[in-house]
């Protein structure tokens, strides 16, 4: 049996796929939620329009331990507590993260957040250029899984493919989710060049210097450069930088338009760039699209005075 944590959307998603294999047990945290999924076979607040299947168990409250691995399918910033409540659960078993970003609390990406939290559990990484709704309805996608021991990571490789979802291994689990949460921060930023009218060449040139910081911090921190250029990294930048599916795109588009965004849409690239920074600076490390990120979702500046900012940077070989 595979158990899912986290009802949102892309837990929903991963859940339908895994269906077509086995039993699947989707926890949700709101048991009103977790009743209107069983009753109406569809998770309609977040994934509306996808039939849940049968061997889809939905349920809430108190987390089944069976041995096996868990996916952890929720939002980044509620990792930590999670963790911490369900850690008894949790604990002696492979632990798959299926979030992208950095922890404000702590700094830390999802593994290293499991690893501190539940340090007899396996912590391993889902992530890749993927969107919940494409998964749930079979059109191919390839993700990386990253962990570090590597019969675990073959074993979850196994287990968690699936006939239109591929899966590549990699040891590299910080080099993974560096991937999946900086390019999240890019994303904000394309999306507000687009927002604010500035055009295509502007973004290029925004996912291409984005790249080259989200390198230099994922060197700093002992990623292997290889794994930034893969699917976790570059693929999952390409992806989420020119969709408008992308939640952290159309984030950074009502800023560059100068308007609300809806504040129950889940945007982790607004806290990661935060989180981002710091690890940054502590590094001693240059990253000034990230400030430039950082500034804009604070409201410490606006898209034409972060343009100018990047653009009165002195001139560099490249």
């Amino acid at each position: 049996m595979t158990l899912i944590c986290g009802a949102g959307a892309f837990g929903t998603a991963l859940a339908v796929a895994l269906a077509q294999a086995g039993p699947v047990t989707l926890w949700a945290r709101d048991e009103g939620h977790a009743a209107q999924m069983r009753s109406r076979r569809e998770n309609t607040r977040r994934l509306p329009g996808i039939a849940l299947p049968e061997a889809i168990t939905v349920i809430s409250g108190a987390v089944p331990d069976p041995a096996g691995p868990c996916l952890l399918a929720m939002p980044m910033q509620a990792l930590g507590e999670y963790l911490t409540a369900h850690r008894g659960a949790l604990r002696a078993r492979p632990l798959v993260a299926c979030c992208k970003g950095m922890d404000l609390t702590t700094g830390l990406g999802p593994t290293g957040l499991i690893a501190q939290t539940c340090p007899d559990a396996i912590p391993a990484i889902l992530t890749g250029p993927s969107f919940a709704r494409d998964i749930a309805l079979g059109l191919p996608t390839a993700l990386t899984l990253a962990c570090g021991d590597p019969g675990t990571g073959a074993m979850l490789q196994s287990v968690l493919s699936t006939p239109t979802l591929r899966l590549y291994r990699s040891m590299d689990a910080v080099g993974a989710e560096l991937g999946g949460a900086l390019k999240n921060v890019i994303a904000i930023g394309c999306g507000a060049v687009m927002g604010a009218g500035l055009g295509e060449s502007a973004r290029a040139a925004l996912m291409t210097r984005g790249f080259a910081e989200m390198n230099r911090l994922a060197a700093g921190l002992g990623a292997r450069p290889e794994t930034l250029a893969g699917l976790s990294g570059f693929g999952d930048l390409a992806l989420t930088c020119t969709s408008a599916q992308s939640r952290n795109y159309r984030y950074g588009e009502s800023l560059g338009r100068g308007e609300a965004f809806d504040a129950s849409v889940t945007v982790e690239g607004a806290a990661t760039a935060r989180a981002a920074l710091g690890r940054a600076r502590a590094l001693g490390l240059e990253m000034p699209v990230t400030a430039a990120v950082a500034a804009l979702v604070s409201g410490e500046l606006h898209v034409a005075q972060a343009v100018d900012m990047l653009l009165a940077r002195p001139l560099k070989e490249e």
